[in-house]
C-alpha cells in the first residue's frame, strides 16, 4: 500500500509552524514551515505508529523593514535586533487507528541564541540570551477519506481530510539571561496560550507512476492570552510534489506560504510582529529500509513582508529521519 495519510503539522508550534522560517516577531524565534511526512519512500501501513525526528537550522541575521533589507540600527528603536540562531529539534509520533482516523503529537526543543542592542538614554548595551528548552507541544487529530480515480481503481489513490487539534502551553515564558533579564515574549520557548488548530489536506498518490502531490492548510488561533500577551493568528499553506527516481529515492519540492497576524497585549510588540512569507523548499528522501527513511530540505524565501523591523534569514536547512513501526 502506498502512503495514504498526511500529518498536517505546522512546524510552528509554539513557534509551530515556522526569515526562511516563520519568525513570530522582531527577535526572530522561528520554526520551519514544512511537511516532512509527505514523499517519504517506503510507504506507511493503513494503521500503526510512525516516529519522526527532525533538525532545523535557521540563522536570522538580516533585519527587514516591510519587504526591504535594512542594517542593524538603521531604523531607530528601543532595542536593535542583531541576530537569532535557532537550532530546533522536533520529535513527533503519529498513530493511525485505521486508514481513516489518526493523531499526531509533536514536541519541539529549541536551542536559541539571541543578541540585540538596548538603546538607553544615548547609551548602547549588548544583551544576549542562550537557552535550550522544550517548546509548546501540539496535538493534531485527523479524519481522512479515500478517493479513487483511474481504470479499475488502480491508477491513482487520492485522499482528502480534515485536522483538528490544540497547541498546549508547555513551554516556559520566563526564561532569563545571566544578568536576570527576561527574554522578549516572542523569544521565549512558549507563548503561554492554548491555541486551536484547524486544517484540511488533499493528497494524490499514483499506484503506478512516478509523481505524487499534496496540498495542506492549517489555521492556528490562540484561545486566550497569558501575562498580557496574545500571539497573532497564523495561517499556513503548503503545496508540494514528489518525483520517484528509484524504489528508494525521491526528489521533493514544496512551496510554503505563511500569514502571521500582529501580537497583542502590553507585553507584545504589535508594531514589530506579523507579516507574510512565501518559501521554496527543494529536498530529497531516501529509504534506508522498508521502515526507515531519511530526508533533507533547503528552504529559501521568495517573498517576505514584515510589519515594522524583524529579523529574517536568507535560507534554512532541515534534516530528519522517520520510522514506521
Amino acid at each position: 500500500m502506498t502512503r495514504n495519510r498526511l500529518s498536517a503539522i505546522a512546524l510552528v508550534t509554539g513557534g509551530l509552524l515556522l526569515g526562511s522560517a516563520a519568525a513570530r516577531a522582531s527577535c526572530g524565534s522561528a520554526f520551519c514551515t514544512l511537511d516532512t511526512d509527505f514523499g517519504l519512500p517506503g510507504g506507511l501501513p493503513g494503521a500503526g505508529l510512525r516516529l519522526n525526528l527532525r533538525y532545523e537550522y535557521i540563522d536570522q541575521d538580516q533585519p527587514r523593514h516591510g519587504s526591504e533589507k535594512v542594517g542593524v540600527g538603521e531604523i531607530h528603536a528601543h532595542h536593535d535586533e542583531v541576530r537569532t540562531v535557532n537550532r530546533n529539534w522536533l520529535a513527533s509520533a503519529d498513530y493511525a487507528f485505521n486508514p481513516d482516523w489518526g493523531v499526531t503529537v509533536t514536541a519541539p526543543f529549541a536551542r536559541r541564541d539571541h543578541v540585540h542592542i538596548h538603546n538607553h538614554h544615548g547609551a548602547r548595551f549588548r544583551d544576549e540570551w542562550e537557552f535550550t528548552e522544550l517548546g509548546d507541544v501540539q496535538l493534531l487529530g485527523r479524519r481522512q477519506w479515500q478517493l479513487w480515480r483511474g481504470a479499475d481503481d488502480t491508477l491513482r489513490s487520492d485522499s482528502v481530510g480534515i485536522n483538528v487539534g490544540l497547541k498546549l502551553p508547555t513551554g516556559r515564558t520566563g526564561v532569563e539571561n545571566g544578568d536576570g533579564d527576561p527574554a522578549e515574549r516572542t523569544l521565549q520557548p512558549g507563548t503561554g496560550t492554548t491555541d486551536l488548530l484547524l486544517g484540511a489536506f488533499y493528497q494524490s498518490t499514483p499506484t503506478a507512476g512516478d509523481w505524487s502531490w499534496f496540498g495542506q492548510a492549517l489555521y492556528q488561533a490562540p484561545t486566550n492570552s497569558h501575562d498580557r500577551f496574545r500571539p497573532g493568528d497564523r495561517f499556513t499553506l503548503n503545496l508540494g510534489g514528489a518525483r520517484k527516481l528509484t524504489d528508494t529515492c525521491r526528489l521533493l519540492l514544496q512551496v510554503n506560504a505563511v500569514h502571521r497576524g500582529r501580537d497583542e497585549g502590553r507585553n507584545a510588540e504589535p508594531e514589530d510582529s506579523g507579516g507574510n512569507s512565501v518559501f521554496l523548499s527543494p529536498g530529497a528522501s531516501w529509504a534506508l529500509t522498508p521502515r526507515i527513511s531519511v530526508y533533507g530540505f533547503v528552504q529559501k524565501p521568495i517573498y517576505q513582508y514584515v510589519n515594522g523591523v524583524q529579523l529574517t534569514a536568507d535560507w534554512s536547512a532541515v534534516a530528519g529521519i522517520g520510522f514506521s513501526l
